[in-house]
């Protein structure tokens, strides 16, 4: 009996448009059911005029008419419909939740078990996509939008992060710094449409940590919580790292701006672990390591062991590896060995892969975090890798 009540209370939205879709508005229905007591009061008072004059003309004695209809019965009718099509209006006003409504009350409950599925869709998705055939995988890209998306948090205006996935508009995903990351969005959508639940901060995010994973680098805590706002939330331009600048500029921004630390600064330029460069996107060119699918300490290895000088070619100043001229660091990665406090913390990494892995998982939520409004306990997450499952 209790789930037929339910289930008549969640098809009375859909009846109700059915059979008074006839109506402007709810309230016309009150205005019509007076309009037609009216007209039925009038037509048979109207009748019975007519009937007692055609009586009063026949021959026979004469009947007196009858008494007409007192004004409280038009009244009773009138009062009638008046409270029928305030019932109706009453009735008609309750609308079942929206489709936003409905996803996002269920990703205010989501559990680890709802995010590892989105976990084990995107991880999946990187084993059979491939991406353009010099990268390899897709998973370089994911963690790139996912630092992206995070790394324009602004502590003193507090604009900016991930909590708003800004990076969905094209106003943000489509300026300079963030050239490229459109196939990264597009790689996504599968994942969005079969989870339709998760909001495009939280995904992004999300994809980052699975790619780090699955890729051979540290579990990273990660919670969820993010929505998706408006675009008036999406920060100025010109907050992303500027490659072609040096230690200055990176203290700016992650340590003045961000509120990092020495440690974690260099800790997340670390994720230069991964990829590689398109002259087509950014203007420069070349992977930093030999194994850009494959998150290690490497970059640090490689910026502190190799001989580096600048790279002679009609592109914009990189630095190129003197052994095999087939890497290459930007002017920004080649600062942080020329810089003196830096340098300490590239030393620390390049010789220590599980102290690197254990200061990177640790900035890296962090960063993934940065103007986001949480609500109060939600509850952090690890994920298990496919291969552990």
């Amino acid at each position: 009996m209790a789930s037929s009540r339910l289930a008549t209370r969640a098809a009375r939205p859909v009846l109700s448009k059915t059979l008074f879709s006839t109506f402007a508005a709810p309230k016309s229905f009150g205005a019509a059911a007076i309009a037609i007591a009216t007209r039925r009061y009038n037509s048979s008072k109207t009748s019975s005029s007519s009937s007692s004059s055609s009586s009063s003309s026949s021959s026979g004695p004469k009947t007196p008419p009858p008494e007409p209809k007192s004004s409280s019965s038009l009244g009773l009718i009138i009062a009638t419909a008046a409270v029928a099509g305030g019932a109706y209006w009453a009735y008609s006003s309750y609308s079942a939740p929206s489709s936003e409504e409905r996803l996002a009350a269920f990703a205010e409950h989501a559990t680890k078990d709802d995010y590892q599925q989105v976990y084990n869709a995107i991880a999946k998705r990187i084993q059979d996509v491939d991406d353009e055939p010099d990268e390899g995988s897709f998973a370089p890209a994911l963690v790139r939008l996912a630092w992206h998306a995070s790394g324009t948090w602004d502590r003193t205006s507090h604009t900016g992060g991930s909590g708003f996935g800004t990076m969905r508009f094209e106003k943000e995903s489509t300026t300079g710094a963030n050239a490229g990351l459109d196939r990264a969005k597009i790689f996504l959508e599968p994942i969005s449409k079969q989870f339709p639940w998760i909001s495009h901060g939280d995904l992004f995010t999300l994809g980052g940590v699975t790619a780090i994973q699955e890729l051979g680098g540290p579990t990273i805590k990660w919670r969820g919580g993010r929505i998706d706002g408006a675009e008036d939330k999406i920060p100025p331009d010109g907050r992303l790292p500027d490659a072609s600048k040096g230690a200055d500029h990176i203290r700016s921004l992650f340590e003045n701006r961000m509120g990092f630390t020495e440690g974690e600064t260099v800790a997340l330029i670390g994720a230069h672990a991964l990829g590689r460069c398109h002259t087509k996107y950014s203007g420069y060119d070349g992977p930093w390591t030999f194994s850009p699918t494959y998150f290690t300490n490497d970059f640090f290895k490689l910026l502190e062991d190799e001989k580096w000088h600048v790279r002679k070619w009609d592109g914009p100043k990189q630095y190129q590896d003197d052994k095999t001229k087939s890497l290459m660091m930007l002017p920004a990665d080649y600062s942080l060995v020329q810089d003196k406090e830096f340098k300490k913390w590239v030393h620390r990494y390049a010789t220590d892969n599980d102290f690197f892995f254990q200061e990177f998982a640790r900035a890296f939520s962090t960063l993934l975090e940065l103007g986001v409004n949480f609500k109060p306990n939600t509850p952090y997450f690890e994920f298990t890798r496919l291969d552990d499952q």
